[in-house]
């Protein structure tokens, strides 16, 4: 893990060292008695006293240019044959850990191969996979504390599983069942749970990074010794409130970690249309934000990152941003046809040739932890455990109508009282054409 904080040490210096002097800057007094002495300056050697940014002078017109320095270096442990390039590097997790990882990451794999196909039979509305990025969310997730606090994306069921979510509790959130812990107000796959430390996943791009924020500030103020992690794709950054949310979490000197799943494609836009810079990554020292850029399908680089970032971000109340490298290799969505943007072929090479389940698997391989026969017995155990959970969300009853109307105000207002009422009546008298024998009384 050496390099992972060698990396982000050599961006801290830079960082720190532009926020000392900007900080200063902020501090000096305004009034008359204290005001500053303006130098005058006759040459070039002498250091400019503007306050919002630290640098020196130059006597020749010059632009900086986007491609003044070289990509940012991408962070890995294993290489794509599962082998520990570094030493240094092997965060030498036991073997339980380890075990742990490959079954979260294929149980999650599992799971999203039979609620796929539920929805294409019209049994659910909507589902995302988690197809090629499941590396992303348990390295991450294993890097955290529990009372972490979680705010998700879209495509981070991974660290909700790897937190304890049970199966049946996935299949009630999408199919909106009376067990499900949002009373089936939610579209599917927007998850939740406050026993879990996640918050509840909401669908506009990127609202919830300024949110993450401000939560990370409460926990600075309150000395609480916890962190943020607040996950969102390449797509999302994209968005003003990512904006927001660096700038205020830099200048609030907040304990968070921003971690980036850049997938290569947002929802449908690949990254040569998304942007013209160096990633995600490269935005991070503009904002003051200690920047790292991993290799995602390498789960032990994303472990070894996000748990040295967790460590300092809290330590140190600072920001830090995770760009993991990864590829969606399933469609955005169930309403997304990638064929009509990528190749067939080019999507093979990813499952077949650098899949995070693929590369972890040949690591337990070579050190004699796994074989043929666990596999083939581990697959059709979870695929069983999935199944139970299915049939069982299959059977079970629909929340109670009038949770249409609860859970917002403290006291129902008279606007709501009277719509309950008016559907009250509606269903009295139209009952028969309602399916409400499917839902609870």
């Amino acid at each position: 893990m050496a390099a992972a904080v060698m990396v982000i040490r050599q961006l801290g210096r830079g960082w720190r060292t532009v926020r000392g002097s900007v900080a200063a800057g902020a501090r000096r007094p305004l009034s008359a008695s204290h005001a500053v002495h303006q130098q005058q300056f006759t040459s070039l050697d002498e250091k400019p006293q503007f306050p919002g940014a630290s640098a020196d002078f130059v006597d020749r017109l010059e632009f900086i240019q986007p491609n003044v320095i070289s990509g940012i270096p991408i962070y890995r442990v294993m290489d794509r044959q599962g082998q520990i390039m570094n030493p240094d590097e092997d965060p030498k997790l036991p073997k339980e850990m380890v075990l742990k990882f490959y079954q979260k990451m294929t149980l999650l794999n599992t799971m999203d191969r039979i609620l796929y196909e539920s929805q294409r039979q019209g049994r659910i509305s909507f589902y995302m996979t988690n197809y090629g990025e499941e590396g992303t969310h348990i390295g991450s997730a294993a890097a955290l504390e529990a009372d972490d606090l979680v705010f998700g994306q879209y495509r981070e069921a991974g660290v909700l599983m790897y937190r304890g979510l049970s199966l049946e509790l996935f299949m009630a959130q999408c199919y909106a069942s009376a067990s499900d812990v949002g009373k089936g107000r939610q579209m599917p796959v927007h998850y939740g749970s406050k026993d879990l430390h996640f918050v509840t996943i909401s669908s506009p791009l990127a609202t919830q990074i300024p949110q993450a924020v401000g939560a990370a500030y409460a926990y600075k103020v309150s000395q609480a010794d916890r962190a943020v992690i607040c996950y969102f794709g390449e797509g999302a950054a994209s968005e003003g409130d990512a904006h927001a949310g660096f700038n205020f979490s830099a200048t609030l000197e907040c304990p968070i970690l921003f971690f980036c799943r850049n997938n290569g494609y947002a929802i449908s836009t690949p990254t040569h249309e998304q942007y013209r810079g160096d990633g995600i990554a490269a935005r991070g020292p503009g904002y003051g934000i200690i920047s790292i850029r991993v290799d995602g399908n390498d789960v032990f680089a994303v472990y070894n990152a996000t748990k040295e970032a967790r460590r300092r971000a809290v330590a140190e109340n600072q920001p830090f941003l995770i760009e993991a490298m990864t590829y969606r290799i399933g469609h955005h969505s169930t309403s997304d046809d990638s064929s009509a943007y990528r190749s067939v072929d080019e999507v093979n090479y990813w499952d077949k040739q650098d899949h995070p389940i693929s590369r972890l698997r040949l690591y337990m391989v070579n050190k004699g932890w796994w074989d043929e026969e666990q596999e083939k017995a581990w697959r059709k155990q979870s695929r069983k455990r999935v199944m139970e959970a299915f049939e069982e969300a299959e059977r079970e009853l629909k929340p109670k109508v009038d949770y249409l109307f609860s859970d917002v105000y403290e006291e129902m207002p008279v606007m709501l009282q009277k719509q309950q009422e008016a559907l009250q009546r509606h269903l009295k008298m139209y009952g028969e054409h309602y399916p409400m024998d499917h839902y609870e009384k």
